[in-house]
């Protein structure tokens, strides 16, 4: 619903989530280029990345099975429609291929010969997460981070979720980016990963969305690996989470979200989980009548509609009474809704 909303009174800016499709294509490289070195899930690519956006209207109009749907959403200006940020949904995470992660365990060894007991941790490959929804891509432009974008974009994933809770799983996860230095290195990759696969990471880094992944399996080590035997760089790195990941690593612990022992095989960055119904946004969400009014004077809510085809969110301003939910035009239209209809509504 591009340029069908003007800023909202007070000078505040109205910001809208809206599916993504096919026609974003130029917006969404050029977000893949901002977000830099080891953001996986958005690749400078165009041909993944057109095939992401296809397969995001497919998921929104229900062309594919739930299962299979991936849900790209565009943060943008309510007023212009220039986009500003991007972040998706996959419904269920490695059904079609695997999805392997470290997991990070403690293997304790004890001898009475020498009265000694020590516990080692160590990293191995497991496939754990098939069928877990998967929230990420989140990634907003540097001149919009201001004034709760970030925020928006990040919880219109949980509202979408909760519009429909059965086409997800129970368990939500989040894989955040690892850690990288000053100079753009990874000390996992090069500390860990890089000694099985021998290839540079911005080629594996591609490999991961541009093809079957099999060479993860191929390459992948078959035994545990002793955290104490590697360099200390990247044992540090493991579970160390980007400078510019920190943000939204705050938003997902305010959501309930916690650390699952599992870390990312290229850069050793936390996968992050909290159940579905356990999330903070759908637990304190509920449905209400919308109602259309002017000069509303009440506080920020975050809004959305409850279809899932025409899914729309946004902040704003809104007035609770007896059931409904009263907000001005500019919302209503921002929304895509008209009097009397459901909106789901947060705060």
């Amino acid at each position: 619903m591009r340029g069908c909303s003007r800023a909202t009174r007070k000078g505040r800016l109205m910001l809208v989530v809206r599916p993504a499709g096919p026609a974003d294509l130029e917006a969404l490289m050029e977000l893949a280029v901002l977000s830099g070195r080891g953001f996986t899930s958005l690749p400078e690519d165009e041909a993944v990345l057109s095939e992401r956006l296809a397969l995001s209207q497919q998921s929104f109009t229900g062309a594919i099975a739930p299962a299979e749907a991936w849900y790209t959403l565009m943060l943008t200006d309510g007023e212009t429609g220039a986009v500003a940020g991007v972040a998706g949904v996959r419904a269920g995470v490695g059904i079609g291929r695997p999805h392997f992660s470290f997991r990070i365990v403690t293997l304790a060894q004890h001898s009475l010969a020498t009265k000694t007991r020590f516990d080692h941790q160590a990293l191995v490959l497991v496939n754990e997460c098939a069928g877990w929804t998967e929230v990420g891509s989140l990634f907003v432009r540097a001149d919009r981070r201001s004034g709760g974008a970030g925020s928006l974009l990040a919880r219109s994933r949980y509202m979408l979720i909760g519009a429909d809770p059965l086409r997800f799983s129970h368990t939500v996860m989040s894989e955040l980016r690892g850690w990288f230095d000053e100079d753009g290195r990874s000390p996992f990759w090069e500390g860990v990963s890089y000694k099985f696969y021998r290839i540079p990471f911005e080629q594996a880094d591609h490999m991961v969305t541009a093809s079957d992944g099999q060479f993860i399996l191929d390459l992948a080590p078959r035994h545990p690996i002793y955290v104490e035997l590697i360099d200390h760089g990247a044992a540090e790195a493991i579970g160390r989470v980007h400078r510019d990941g920190e943000p939204a690593l705050a938003l997902l612990e305010r959501e309930g979200f916690e650390r699952s022992g599992l870390v990312d095989i290229f850069d050793g960055g936390p996968t992050m989980t909290c159940a579905r119904d356990s999330l903070a946004t759908v637990r304190g969400s509920r449905t209400l009548r919308l109602a259309i009014g002017h000069d509303v004077d009440g506080p920020q809510y975050l809004l959305s509609s409850v279809a899932i085809p025409k899914f729309r969110a946004t902040q704003a301003a809104a007035a609770i009474d007896d059931g409904m939910v009263t907000v001005d035009p500019q919302t209503a239209t921002a929304l895509g809704l008209r009097e009397g209809e459901a909106v789901r509504v947060n705060g």
